[in-house]
């Protein structure tokens, strides 16, 4: 059980004025924590501050107490990031780009051959495993790198708009999905515009003018 905590923090991009100023949430095991805004108030600054690939020039990113570094340590802590612009090798096949990730977190090829047959079948990917990112229509790329996500098991699931490309049963498809991460104790983090899918959430913080707001704490 694992709580990622962000404390005080101004997050900002290289030496460019904050996007988000004073900073403070908490993601708890168990829960799917909704952050929502229009586009460019900071969902994915927040989170790729959760995920250590910023540092906050004041304040701190806690995971479980411990401070987080950058991207490698948030990895060694298991917080999972699945990142809106999926992030995918098109020269892989969609069970590749998930076998390899698994491995690379310390899975064993069978363990990655197994998780990676699990996490696309109820994605309704199990026909594509084989076809390589670039022939996978956007929708289908998106629900791989979900795949990708939810095979590395991870105690923090960071997910930045991932039902932007897809259509109302797979949106649905996938809010159950993250309702089962959280069923087995993972701290869920869901950056999202969907008011709907934001209701499906256990608490929502809203983004504005540069300030986070509990719109269900």
């Amino acid at each position: 059980m694992t709580t990622l905590s962000v404390d005080e923090a101004d997050i900002a991009w290289g030496s460019d004025a904050p996007v988000l100023r004073g900073v403070s949430v908490e993601a708890r095991p168990g829960e799917i924590l909704a952050v929502t805004g229009t586009s460019g108030a900071g969902k994915t600054t927040l989170l790729s501050a959760m995920a250590g690939l910023l540092t906050p020039v004041t304040g701190r990113v806690l995971v479980d107490g411990e401070k987080l570094v950058d991207r490698d340590h948030a990895v060694r802590l298991g917080v999972v990031l699945i990142p809106q612009d999926n992030g995918l090798a098109a020269i892989l096949t969609a069970a590749e780009n998930i076998s390899v990730a698994v491995v690379a977190t310390g899975g064993t090829p069978a363990e990655a051959r197994r998780r990676t047959a699990e996490a696309l079948e109820p994605l309704g990917l199990s026909g594509q495993a084989n076809q390589l990112i670039e022939e996978l229509s956007g929708g289908q790329q998106q629900r791989t790198a979900i795949a990708r996500g939810l095979a590395l098991r991870g105690n923090v699931l960071l997910a930045d708009e991932i039902t932007s490309e897809l259509d109302a049963a797979n949106r649905q498809r996938v809010l159950e999905l993250l309702k089962a991460e959280a069923a087995r104790g993972v701290a869920v983090v869901f950056a999202t515009h969907d008011p709907e899918a934001a209701a499906a959430c256990t608490r929502e913080l809203h983004l504005t003018d540069g300030e986070a707001i509990w719109a269900r704490a």
